[in-house]
């Protein structure tokens, strides 16, 4: 069943490999085992019950809280190739009839609805006429009483599926979640046995920073300032109030700053219309309360700026994982006050019910102590999830980077040196980060790449430091590009000199790295490409690529079809749709170029 697994991975979603722990879900999934996930958001949750969608018999109901959220995913099931509809509150009957007429004789794998949805008999009755294979719950914490974001009609879903003839296989996700709020979830919605896969909530790609100010002035500056270093970098600023955000907004509006705005106190027309001008790209930086993200799909956001204290880690967690959600790096900073603390106490218990006050107030205290923390960040917040910390410093927040500026990273350059000579030379550099971080693919399994001794040597080390010793070894010359090629890579006698311990490799550990472009100007070209075509499809830009697939591209410079087919995240459908005006774009520049 893998096999067909990794056929849909490739030709809808454009990838050899499943990222970490997708692997081992979607294998549980699809072999009818209840299964709870816990996975940072960017990890690919979505992935892990959407390929068994398309490779079960019947629909999958997923059970998703926001509008937003549902007509994104839809939007990109489409552009794949993968039949979905989604039911809200803006359809008629008529139109929801029509959608689970279609659903009962097959048209679509995935179908999206709201937990409220299932308030409703009526609706529910005509559920229970259709064939579902699979419900699968977006949010999942929702659930548990215990969580940061409870919703009492997340207890509908547990009632519904009892009522149906046939009980489907049940899978949760979520981005973050303490013991209790796992085991009171899976309690709740009844998960038979459930399978649960410990991945590690840990984001490599996501810098974290805080930065202790001396009140207002002080971090309306900063932004100001960051803002004009980061000119065309997408971001979002989180603040704690509409005030502060209508203040702060038309402050940098009148700074001639590309901002937008979005707050619950806005008439809906004007939340849509600043919401759809940030997806489309037609500003850089949203400022925003926390109503602000949680549909939000947009891969290429850079930075994500807390003007003030978060209320909770989760909430914290769950905002800065809105960014580098393509993959790439996402600087994230915390502006820290003491008089956060007070305005945060005013807002819980202004918005809190009793029996809940106490457990907002003691998620409020561990906030202030990451905030205050001399330690490692990324540690912290592991830690607050219950989660084994990072061996050493993470080498991704500020603390650990302010810390320590040379490291002898030796022993790393022998692990990838040692890969590099077990498997002869014969692999990429992708490949080789595959082996060391333990990763599963059709390469791995095909050459039996998992026997090797360096297989998963790397695991606990992020993508991003592998990469950069990879580079720091090419360019001190330790490892040699081969001719003719980008990323395969072999040693020469100076490797073996590390390999015996006869030297050493410092390095040093850099805060702040802007995205990795091989020529700005094709970027540039590709994306307005990418621009004028989803103009005429009328969907956000990233629906069409992610950055991090045009940065694959300026890479590659694929000249045919089968070349931009093995672009990372280049799926059957969007080669043959998309394909040739990318190509052509390619070629104009390269004949530009020599002419």
């Amino acid at each position: 069943m893998m096999d067909k697994a990794f056929k849909v991975l490739k030709k809808y979603y454009g990838f050899h490999s499943f990222k970490e722990g997708q692997y081992k879900i979607v294998e549980n999934i699809l072999q009818g085992k209840d299964t709870f996930v816990i996975m940072p958001t960017g990890g690919g949750k979505s992935l892990c019950y959407q390929i068994p969608a398309v490779l079960f018999h019947g629909i999958t109901l997923v059970i998703s809280p926001l509008i937003s959220l549902m007509k994104d995913q839809v939007d990109a099931l489409k552009a794949m190739g993968i039949s979905a509809a989604y039911i809200n509150s803006t359809q008629t009957l008529e139109e929801i009839n029509s959608i689970l007429d279609d659903a009962d004789i097959g048209v679509y794998k995935l179908i999206y609805i709201a937990p409220e949805r299932l308030e409703f008999e009526a609706f529910c009755r005509a559920l229970r006429r259709i064939h579902i294979s699979q419900v699968a719950v977006d949010e999942a914490h929702c659930v548990s009483q215990w969580g940061h974001d409870f919703r009492p009609s997340y207890r509908n879903i547990s009632p519904f599926i009892n009522s149906l003839k046939v009980r489907p296989v049940v899978t949760a996700f979520t981005a973050t979640a303490t013991q209790a709020v796992k085991e009171d979830t899976v309690k709740l919605l009844g998960l038979n046995g459930a399978y649960f896969y410990p991945i590690s909530l840990h984001r490599e790609n996501l810098m974290l920073n805080v930065i202790e100010t001396e009140g207002k002035e002080h971090k309306v500056n900063f932004i100001v300032d960051y803002l004009k270093d980061n000119i065309n970098n997408c971001g979002i600023i989180y603040v704690s109030t509409r005030k502060e955000v209508d203040e702060l907004y038309e402050y940098l509006s009148a700074n001639q700053f590309s901002v937008g705005k979005y707050h619950g106190g806005m008439e809906d027309r004007d939340k849509n219309r600043f919401q759809e001008d940030f997806i489309y790209d037609n500003f850089n930086v949203m400022i925003a309360t926390n109503a602000f993200g949680m549909g939000i799909d947009k891969s290429n956001i850079r930075f994500i700026i807390h003007y003030s204290l978060p209320k909770n880690i989760e909430s914290y967690y769950q905002e800065i994982g809105r960014g580098g959600r393509d993959g790439d790096f996402c600087q994230c900073y915390l502006l820290f006050h003491p008089s956060d603390i007070a305005l945060q106490e005013f807002l819980i218990k202004g918005s809190t019910s009793e029996n809940r006050l106490q457990i907002e107030m003691s998620k409020l205290q561990a906030m202030q102590e990451y905030a205050l923390y001399s330690g490692c960040y990324t540690n912290y917040i592991l830690k607050y999830f219950g989660e084994p910390i990072i061996k050493d410093y993470c080498s991704t927040c500020s603390n650990c980077i302010n810390n320590k500026e040379l490291r002898d990273i030796t022993l790393e350059a022998q692990m990838i040196l040692s890969c590099i000579y077990r498997t002869k030379g014969k692999y990429g550099i992708s490949v080789l980060i595959d082996i060391l971080k333990g990763y599963t693919g059709p390469k791995i399994k095909e050459f039996n790449l998992n026997k090797l001794s360096t297989y998963g040597i790397m695991k606990e080390y992020n993508i991003k430091f592998i990469k950069d010793i990879i580079n720091t070894l090419i360019s001190q010359g330790y490892l040699d590009r081969k001719t003719g090629t980008y990323s395969m890579v072999s040693l020469n006698t100076k490797s073996f000199n590390i390999l015996k311990g006869k030297e050493k490799l410092l390095t040093r550990i850099v805060a702040e790295e802007s995205i990795m472009v091989n020529d700005v100007i094709l970027f540039d070209i590709l994306r307005r490409v990418r621009r004028e075509i989803a103009a005429k499809e009328k969907v956000p830009p990233y629906i069409i690529f992610s950055d991090s697939v045009l940065m694959e591209m300026c890479k590659e410079l694929p000249e045919n079809h089968d070349d931009f087919l093995n672009i990372k995240g280049v799926g059957e459908k969007k080669s043959i749709k998309y394909g040739q005006d990318f190509l052509n774009a390619i070629k104009l520049y390269k004949t530009s170029k020599i002419s």
